[in-house]
């Protein structure tokens, strides 16, 4: 089964939660990256990158060496490539399941990592990806592809969503 599922909502609705707690159930083999926020004293400063096979590097910082901003945040998006990109690409070579955590305006600044995700989405093998909600060129162009499921995460669906995608996931893996 061709399986391409995104996750979306507003910042803070769960969609890492969700992800990472759905990898946890997951029979077969994956592969790709989740991200996690840099607090300092309660503040987020920035964000890493955590591959599922455990590689972490800090990709958005406050403080940071980098030409490329967006919004406080300077991005080094080497770090992206050398560590999120090249997992998710493994992902795709082996033909494990494919965890992408984020498709945003970040991580969009890198034409490697965009020239990933469409390999990722052009290959038979199932992803679970998190997008960004509002609109972007890149991740619109996504989300309107035929073999993808569109799935909004909100506070009040969030369980709901965990067991049905849990099901279908599982099911998914037998065939």
């Amino acid at each position: 089964m061709n399986q391409k599922i995104l996750l979306t909502g507003r910042p803070g609705c769960g969609k890492t939660t969700l992800i990472k707690r759905l990898v946890s159930h997951l029979a077969q083999a994956a592969g790709g990256f989740y991200t996690e926020e840099i607090r300092d004293h309660g503040m987020r400063v920035g964000f890493k990158i955590v591959t599922l096979d455990g590689a972490e590097v800090i990709f958005a910082h406050v403080e940071i060496e980098s030409s490329v901003r967006l919004g406080k945040y300077r991005l080094d998006l080497s770090a992206l490539e050398a560590v999120g990109v090249r997992a998710v690409g493994e992902a795709v070579r082996r033909g494990q399941f494919v965890v992408i955590d984020e498709i945003g305006p970040m991580e969009i600044r890198s034409p490697v990592f965009r020239d990933t995700v469409n390999e990722a989405l052009d290959n038979k093998a199932p992803l679970l990806a998190t997008i960004f909600a509002r609109p972007l060129p890149f991740t619109d162009a996504i989300k309107s592809r035929h073999d993808v499921t569109l799935i909004e995460v909100r506070p009040d669906n969030r369980e709901r969503l965990f067991s049905e995608l849990a099901e279908v996931l599982t099911s998914g893996q037998n065939g």
